[in-house]
């Protein structure tokens, strides 16, 4: 089945691209501070005297802060717009980034990822209202996967210079110096930004306050597609979140054996890999719409594959070809997360786009928070054994394709139900 034009899409364009592209921006910037622990995790233990378990409590936090501002966030874009909702994440990200520059103990740090966080998830789901309400529906996949494209560039930055700048210029100097970005964006936003071209208004929404909160959160779930979304997104985007956002470097270097270096090179595979493996499933997923599942479980099972062999194997360390091919393969669980949005979106009318988003992006995240936080506990508890603290890697996943396979029948069937009534709502509309 082919996406197809629906009534009432908008045109897209260049003029769409560029205003898509402000928004897509703050999002760049946003991954960028967000990730900027997972290549400052061993600094920011020797900075603040903490333990692994201390550490993890970083991107907890953050996390937390992140996944509990889903809905609420979603609400706010569906009533706010776009424009009102990036500003004040901008606002609230980049004061988050200068306050990890210079805090000078472990609660204040704390406090600054948390502001982080917040100010974060204010981003990805207005990026995906944004495109929604300037693109065509045919392009909705495509779009969405150049969005977590454009993140993963964000996380190749941190990756690749706020690391060099961290060890050339100092903690301070290279958190501050990097939070400049968020005003950069900020100022684009205000001047060029714009929520939806002329002539595409979304329908006025009637506010009831704590009636249209449930009304919107309770008529999202209803819907298979969102918890389709919901489960697809918790199980296919944590490894890699957790291996980039936090444990990826100490587990390189401390279990493995290998120099920063070398552990920065095989982080930054990671997102190259995410980047190319992005392109394809945007392209397949837009020309093959049925393509959605077999992608994302492909995806758990290759990650669950080349975890087992690299856990399990019995040499002190695993060879590099392994783990080059291990990070090669996290690569695709960023694009497979995408795909629970494509579940999600054609599930749900456009006043709800927000709030069906939100509910949807919860799930990695919850995923990968309890995934940080598991991790860090038990490396306290083994003595800093790898193997036995990624193990709880494939809990989760089990967890989630169940969840994956109890959902997909009726979700799938409900879609086609509603593309067959807008197919002929579109024939009977008069010209």
């Amino acid at each position: 089945m082919r996406s197809e034009a629906l009534p009432g899409d908008p045109p897209g364009g260049r003029r769409a691209m560029a205003v898509w592209g402000i928004g897509v921006s703050v999002y760049f910037v946003a991954v960028i501070f967000r990730t900027s622990l997972g290549v400052a995790g061993l600094d920011a233990a020797d900075r603040f005297h903490v333990n692994a378990s201390a550490l993890s409590t970083f991107s907890i936090l953050q996390l937390l802060v992140y996944a509990g501002m889903q809905i609420p966030v979603g609400l706010l874009v569906d009533r706010l717009g776009t424009k009102k909702v990036l500003t004040i994440g901008v606002v609230l990200f980049t004061a988050g980034q200068l306050g990890f520059a210079f805090s000078p103990s472990y609660g204040m740090a704390l406090a600054s990822r948390a502001l982080l966080g917040c100010g974060d998830a204010m981003t990805f789901i207005s990026v995906l209202r944004l495109g929604s309400r300037w693109f065509p529906a045919r392009r909705g996949p495509l779009v969405a996967q150049l969005a977590g494209l454009v993140g993963m560039a964000g996380n190749l930055v941190s990756t690749l210079v706020l690391a060099r700048l961290l060890h050339g210029i100092g903690w301070t100097a290279a958190f501050a110096g990097s939070a400049l970005a968020g005003v950069v964006v900020l100022v684009l936003l205000l001047l060029f930004l714009k929520d939806h071209p002329e002539g595409h208004e979304p329908e006025p929404v009637p506010h009831q306050g704590a009636a249209y909160v449930r009304r919107q959160i309770a008529a999202s779930w209803r819907e298979p597609g969102t918890r389709l979304g919901l489960w697809v997104h918790f199980t296919t985007q944590f490894p890699a979140m957790v291996f980039l956002l936090l444990w990826g470097l100490p587990f390189l270097v401390e279990a493995q054996g290998l120099s920063r270096a070398t552990a920065g090179e095989l982080l930054t595979l990671v997102v190259l890999s995410n980047m190319l493996i992005g392109l394809v499933y945007g392209q397949v997923v837009a020309r093959h719409h049925e393509a959605r599942l077999p992608l994302a479980l492909g995806t758990v099972g290759a990650t669950a594959l080349l975890w087992a062999v690299t856990l399990a194997y019995p040499g002190e360390h695993a060879p590099m070809w392994l783990l080059v091919v291990l990070c090669a393969v996290l690569g695709a669980c960023g694009p497979a997360s995408m795909l629970g949005f494509d579940f999600a979106r054609p599930a749900n009318p456009p006043e709800r786009q927000g709030t069906a988003s939100g509910i949807t992006n919860m799930g990695g995240f919850v995923a990968s928070m309890t995934t940080l936080f598991a991790v860090g506990v038990l490396l306290d508890a083994t003595g800093d054994n790898y193997r036995i603290a990624f193990s709880v890697v494939f809990v989760l996943q089990a967890v989630g394709v169940s969840q994956i396979l109890r959902l997909r029948k009726r979700a799938i069937r409900r879609e086609r139900e509603r593309l067959v009534a807008s197919r002929v709502e579109a024939v009977h509309v008069p010209a």
